[in-house]
């Protein structure tokens, strides 16, 4: 009994002269996200390296499946009353996001109310344009936001007599590459990632070229889709005559081309950006990183490419202490040194060009020939053509695009037959948007 008494006695003046500080709960705050594989662990890694510089608010990534997963469970989780804190969605959702007005938190109000400091022209312009509200007001922060490059197999190119320091800057030398890699053994000397993207969107950019009305979607619901032009027929028809000759390899929808890259099964690539972090981690082989071909007798070309990648939306409805630890939390993913190590560790772009200044100096670029490749694409100076593409029922549209695209390869439909239909199919998805979000 005197032992207990004595504890008790201890434990009193503990207290009473402040020694024992009682613990205060974290503010948790749900981040539902995309990303698998090692972009799962960098993901992870940034709510961790947020966790452990302060202790007010804890960030719980949660791994939702695909990009379109992952929108598909929040806006029912967002229906059922819910919703997580913040969401990471696609470029390709931006549009559905901006009219879903009750069921965001504009990012530019939540920074203000949090009180940071909020700058939109710190952001590299092409990334914030794209996630900025008619108003002039930022709606989402940006993420992992990247562009489409040119990926290719130095080891290949040098078995197959190529320069592998010269990479195909024109869509006539990567056919020209194409058939030295083949005539070398190669069996898919050249694939694409997101066909959409790659291959009509950032293409139509690229050479200055409109992809839809309106600017693209900027100006307004009332778009639509004029991607089969004289050029994008022909290009899609070159990329046709490829696939007879065993020259491009078709991989299938999405990102499924990536890891055919990756494992050395095809030498050239246009994809993301954001797949150099997992060339430089699993890759048996050398790699670089070039620019996006292009038709040198195009006017315009090569212009600039579009935007990709994903932003983070923050959904309504929550505390305002938790909104607080979001705002911490969006704060502490625009710090320059942690954009810059993201940068250099994922591919993805620097959002920021102070970010983008902080890789320069630190040298990485000239360690890492090409790796500079994504911003420079980014930042030259767009037109009203190459800004971006922002449609509604964009999810819809791209899906049209593949199934059309694959009736190309299999050599079902001419080139011309199948961007015609894309365009009276996709044009369909416009309307019904249009007519769902008349205000």
């Amino acid at each position: 009994m005197l032992r207990r008494s004595m504890i008790y006695a201890t434990l009193a003046s503990s207290l009473a002269l402040g020694h024992i500080t009682p613990a205060l709960a974290q503010t948790e705050i749900q981040w539902w996200h995309a990303m698998g594989g090692s972009l799962g662990e960098w993901v992870n890694d940034q709510a961790k390296g947020f966790n452990e510089s302060q202790k007010e608010y804890k960030v719980v990534p949660v791994f939702k499946g695909s990009y379109d997963e992952s929108m598909t469970a929040a806006i029912a989780a967002y229906r059922a009353g819910n919703a997580p804190h913040i969401l990471q969605v696609f470029e390709v959702g931006t549009a559905t996001m901006m009219a879903s007005k009750g069921a965001i938190k504009p990012v530019h109000d939540l920074m203000k109310e949090a009180g940071y400091k909020f700058d939109p022209s710190v952001y590299v312009p092409a990334v914030a344009g794209y996630y900025t509200a008619p108003n002039g007001q930022m709606l989402s922060m940006p993420f992992n936001s990247s562009t489409t490059v040119f990926h290719y197999n130095k080891d290949a190119f040098k078995a197959a007599g190529l320069d592998p320091e010269k990479p195909p800057k024109t869509w006539p030398e990567v056919v020209l590459a194409a058939a030295k890699l083949k005539a070398s053994g190669h069996r898919c000397p050249y694939t694409t990632t997101w066909v959409s993207w790659t291959q009509l969107e950032s293409f139509s950019a690229w050479h200055n070229t409109e992809f839809a009305t309106l600017r693209n979607g900027f100006g307004g619901m009332g778009t639509r889709l004029t991607f089969n032009t004289p050029l994008h027929v022909r290009h899609i028809e070159n990329l046709a005559n490829m696939s007879k000759q065993g020259l491009f390899v078709y991989k299938g929808r999405g990102n499924t081309a990536d890891s055919v890259f990756v494992s050395g099964e095809c030498a050239m690539m246009t994809g993301s950006s954001g797949l150099y972090g997992n060339i430089k981690k699993n890759a048996k082989f050398a790699s670089g990183i070039s620019t996006l071909p292009y038709y040198p007798e195009v006017e315009g070309a090569p212009q600039n490419t579009v935007i990709g990648g994903a932003s983070l939306w923050v959904m309504s409805g929550k505390k305002p202490a938790e909104y607080k630890g979001v705002a911490a939390f969006l704060d502490y993913l625009s710090k320059p040194e942690v954009q810059s190590a993201s940068h250099m560790r994922t591919g993805y772009l620097p959002i920021t060009t102070a970010a983008y200044t902080m890789t320069d100096k630190a040298g990485f670029y000239k360690q890492n020939p090409g790796t500079d490749v994504a911003v420079t694409q980014m930042i030259r100076k767009t037109t009203e053509k190459s800004r971006g593409i922002r449609l509604g029922n964009f999810v819809q549209v791209r899906t049209i695009i593949d199934e059309e695209m694959e009736q190309v390869w299999a050599g079902k439909k001419s080139a011309k037959e199948a961007l015609d239909t894309a365009v009276k199919r996709g044009n369909e998805q416009l309307e019904r948007f249009e007519k769902a979000n008349k205000s």
